[in-house]
């Protein structure tokens, strides 16, 4: 028996027996009444068993019938569902997807983000800068960027990723030849590695009670770039004071340890920023959420 034949009778019988007439599912479907009688009848002989009785208030199905037409309003649905995806396919998003992200944060947030937001929306083309530079969406053509700071006065949109403290750390080896320090007057007799938004004064927060404090201890080293102090830190150089996301993946790799866990630098925000003034694309406000997620459980 050729079932592919059959689908297409499968289909009128459905139909049929949905609206119990001839006459109804005739109108439905834009065919004769004659047309989907003949259709009926094939089906019947292909299969050889009655389907349908025919009385004065329009049809009925036989046993057979309904067992069939369970089965067959499952085809309906399925087919329904296979032109709605194809539907769907057509209207995807497609092309490039361009985002500026600051160093690190791409390691454990935004390529896990892109990778689920590919395999929702498989026809967008991700384009990934890194910079620790603001970019300009429109002059360097972006979607959309995290920035992590304060923001320049624009017209963007700006949406809150999360809050990130600054936490101290330093290598195992370092710690070995060096010792570790007790409190913040201990970081006097240590090697200090400054960044260029901590130097000689470094803003902190007592979490014991949530105090702020600035506190004062020169640098031995110092350098612009982040990915360049964690490497100077991993490498033993001294102690520093690195963003939460970032030293938690060092400290789990076992590349540092943290140090003065009581304290820890001002919290600084990180936000997603894009150009939509209404509502964003359904790609760019999923990419927002996915960030958020993989944020929160970097920094949970």
């Amino acid at each position: 028996m050729n079932t592919v034949k059959l689908a297409p009778l499968l289909l009128i019988f459905a139909e049929v027996a949905r609206a119990k007439s001839f006459t109804g599912a005739a109108k439905k479907l834009e065919l004769s009444k004659s047309a989907v009688s003949q259709q009926i009848k094939r089906l019947e002989d292909a299969l050889d068993m009655q389907l349908l009785a025919r009385n004065t208030r329009g049809v009925v199905l036989t046993a057979q019938g309904e067992t069939l037409f369970a089965r067959s309003e499952l085809l309906v649905e399925q087919l329904a569902n296979a032109v709605s995806d194809v539907e769907q396919a057509r209207t995807q998003p497609s092309g490039v997807f361009k985002i500026s992200v600051p160093p690190f944060f791409e390691r454990n947030i935004v390529v896990p983000a892109l990778h689920q937001l590919s395999l929702e929306f498989p026809l967008l083309e991700p384009e990934l800068v890194v910079t620790g530079r603001w970019q300009d969406l429109i002059e360097h053509q972006l979607d959309a960027a995290i920035f992590g700071g304060t923001l320049k006065d624009s017209n963007y949109k700006a949406q809150l990723v999360g809050k990130v403290n600054d936490v101290f750390c330093a290598s195992a080896n370092y710690v070995q030849r060096h010792g570790m320090p007790q409190s913040l007057a201990d970081l006097m007799q240590h090697k200090y590695i400054a960044s260029h938004w901590q130097r000689d004064n470094i803003n902190l927060v007592d979490k014991t009670d949530g105090s702020e404090l600035s506190f004062f201890v020169r640098h031995t080293a110092r350098t612009n770039n982040l990915p360049t102090l964690t490497e100077m830190t991993v490498a033993d150089m001294g102690i520093s004071l690195l963003p939460e996301f970032v030293a938690n993946g060092e400290i789990r790799r076992g590349n540092l340890v943290q140090l003065l866990p009581n304290y820890q630098g001002r919290p600084w925000r990180f936000q997603f920023i894009h150009r939509y003034q209404s509502a964003k694309p359904a790609y760019v406000e999923r990419f927002y959420q996915l960030i958020k997620h993989y944020f929160s459980v970097e920094n949970g």
